[in-house]
């Protein structure tokens, strides 16, 4: 049985590549299909944007994906759970980089939760014990 990441992403191959959930695998099967159609084209892999503010490098962002489209660049990250890490270097990014939205792919795999579905809240705990 395949271990498990943290957020329970199993590692995956497509094309002798190695992807870390089926979700961004699935998602560059759909990408490799848009470019040999011709909606896409200059498809790459994990682009690295470096962070660096004052002559400091703060971090290095990988984004999953990164192509052209007729109109613009775009820059793509398969996500299932989004962690507060990557709101912050998303916002990073995007700050260093005014000329790049990061945009968000959501793994489907995710379940949102309804109103309906959530615990209901319950009372504090009262101590029956007496002092």
């Amino acid at each position: 049985m395949r271990k498990r990441g943290k957020y329970g992403a199993i590692k995956t191959n497509v094309d002798g590549i190695t992807f870390a959930s089926k979700a961004e695998a699935a998602r560059y099967v759909e990408l490799k299909a848009l470019e040999a159609a011709g909606e896409i084209n200059g498809l790459e892999l994990q682009p690295k944007f470096a962070c660096v503010i004052d002559g400091k490098k703060v971090c290095d962002y990988f984004a999953d994906f990164a192509y052209f489209t007729r109109k613009k660049r775009v820059i793509e990250d398969v996500k299932g759970i989004e962690t507060a890490v990557f709101r912050l270097k998303k916002k990073l990014v995007e700050a260093l980089y005014p000329c790049i939205k990061i945009e968000v792919v959501k793994s489907a795999r995710v379940k949102r939760r309804s109103s309906t579905s959530r615990r209901p809240k319950t009372a504090p705990c009262r101590s029956t014990r007496r002092h």
